[in-house]
């Protein structure tokens, strides 16, 4: 038997072909590679020999041979293909590793120039990955040195790999294959091309949206079903997720989590990473029903709890901040369907131990808090639509008390201050129309997904009412204009006091006439934050 071994990631490279020299394995490689294994002693053979052809252009040229194709591609139950290899004195190749030249994190630096991104698209790996991924039944091909465990125990156990096992490498390389060549048709596709060609030792300008988008997901799991009973569903995750990001969560206990807690769980994180300071989220149908800070879990619980009981049940809860056993006993006396927290202290994960259908999930923060949140979150919001998609980048926007115009006669208090951005914060996360009552670092009534804007500010105002919870004093944010007074009238009449919204309408004057008569002062943030 003959292996091939060329790498550009040597991770695990020597350990692997000791164990293949170890089971009578030849073993074949390249350049640095062939260099590696021989300083530590392997008895390897370079390719150039086998070949009887030098590597040349720079080793653009090595392994585009027919004595390394043929080996890889010739079937052995097939007389007339082993008859070739024999006439042209051709042996075998059993094993293939290889991975590919860093093209995906070289052009993920800055600066990097056409040069260099050109030179980092390997050739001769992927050609000789599809010779091994097709002829799958002859040849074990490795692509990642996560599989070099599992082949070296099946050599050991049997002395060859599994027909399962190579068939699941032979799917793995092909689908390494395609995320590579798609990460290579995203940034050539992205490079503007005007009326010259860009310098190749100069970094390509690059556009936001490349001319072609190759979405690259690996599927996490199959999920029971979708938003309704009827439909299938599967969870997918970004091939390099980002930190802290709900796929990359460790479910600690509970039921399977189904289309809809994903959904709502997502929604959910996404909000309460962006403070700061400890925060309690509650999510019901992509909605956040309660938001609070404060000093600690159970504090920031309670008071998004007293938002909206009822839609709280049954809710996805997100907390920025350790779950102990106090916040844990009092979230256990509702019914929740997910719980997440960065961490869980060990009485609080015993308060749930009897509730074994409450989805835990641990998520990891980063360091540096809400400001690398909003900048690590996701470069692209996707919506899938008929035959096609939308594509946007995130709405990352952060809001600062320096970025606040006050357009009234009447002045924000520092308190008020302090309420408005995090009323704004909170609605940036609510579904359009969306109007939010704060006070005091919670949510006191919010309006969500309606068509008019008049409606949700009667809703918000109605959902306080049904919590017991009073409107005086509150602050007000509109995730957009108010295009007529009649809005605002509806939040004053309600006790507000103070309204942020984004300004731009073409009745700006007219509302903020309407806010100097009503003695209410009023904030405009320059941006909006609709949410479909």
């Amino acid at each position: 038997m003959n292996a091939l071994l060329s790498v550009s990631d040597k991770t695990g490279i020597v350990e692997l072909a000791q164990a293949l020299h170890a089971q009578g394995i030849k073993l074949l490689s390249t350049g640095g590679t062939a260099k590696l294994l021989a300083d530590k002693g392997l008895p390897v053979t370079e390719v150039a020999e086998m070949t009887g052809f030098p590597e040349m252009l720079d080793g653009r040229v090595k392994t585009l041979h027919p004595r390394v194709h043929g080996g890889l591609l010739a079937r052995r139950d097939v007389p007339a293909h082993m008859a070739a290899l024999a006439e042209h004195a051709i042996d075998t190749i059993d094993v293939l590793v290889v991975n590919l030249y860093p093209f995906e994190s070289t052009v993920a630096k800055a600066g990097c120039t056409l040069e260099d991104a050109i030179e980092n698209i390997d050739i001769g790996g992927p050609a000789m990955v599809r010779s091994a991924a097709k002829n799958w039944k002859d040849v074990a091909v490795l692509t990642d040195a996560s599989q070099y465990a599992t082949v070296i125990d099946e050599l050991k156990a049997a002395g060859r790999v599994s027909d399962k096992t190579k068939l699941g490498l032979s799917i793995a390389a092909f689908n390494r294959i395609s995320q590579y060549d798609g990460a290579i048709s995203d940034y050539l596709s992205a490079i503007q091309i005007g009326d010259t060609v860009p310098a190749g030792d100069a970094a390509p300008t690059l556009d936001l949206f490349p001319g072609q988008s190759n979405g690259r997901f690996v599927k996490v799991q199959d999920l029971r079903y979708g938003e309704n009973s009827h439909q299938s569903a599967a969870l997918y995750r970004d091939l390099y997720p980002e930190p802290g990001s709900l796929v990359t969560a460790k479910q600690l206990q509970g039921k399977e989590l189904s289309y809809n807690n994903i959904a709502d769980a997502d929604a959910a994180w996404e909000c309460v990473k962006g403070f700061n300071t400890p925060a309690c989220v509650i999510v019901k149908h992509a909605n956040p029903c309660g938001v609070a800070v404060g000093a600690n879990a159970l504090e920031t619980y309670s008071k998004a709890f007293q938002t909206d009981p009822t839609s709280a049940f049954g809710g996805i809860i997100a907390l920025n901040t350790e779950l102990d056993e106090a916040a844990a006993q009092q979230i256990a006396k509702q019914f929740v369907e997910v719980l997440m927290a960065p961490s869980f202290t060990p009485e609080a994960l015993a308060v749930f131990k009897t509730k074994v259908n409450v989805r835990i999930l641990q998520i990891d923060l980063p360091k540096g808090g809400a400001t690398d949140w909003d900048n690590g979150r996701n470069a692209m919001d996707m919506k899938r639509i008929g035959s096609g998609i939308l594509l946007q980048t995130a709405d990352n926007h952060a809001l600062a008390l320096s970025d606040l115009r006050v357009v009234t006669t009447k002045q924000p208090t520092a308190e008020e201050m302090n309420d408005l951005l995090f009323a704004w914060k909170v609605a940036k996360f609510v579904k359009s129309n969306a109007i939010v009552f704060c006070k005091g670092g919670m949510t006191m009534g919010v309006g969500a997904g309606q068509m008019s804007r008049l409606d949700s500010a009667r809703i918000a105002s109605i959902k306080a009412g049904h919590a017991n919870l009073s409107l005086a004093g509150t602050v007000v944010a509109s995730d957009a204009f108010f295009p007529f007074r009649d809005g605002l009238d509806v939040v004053v009449d309600a006790g507000a006091t103070c309204v942020i919204q984004p300004g731009g309408s073409m009745r700006d004057d007219e509302v903020i006439a309407a806010a100097n008569e009503r003695g209410v002062a009023m904030v405009f943030s320059g941006v909006r934050h609709f949410r479909h």
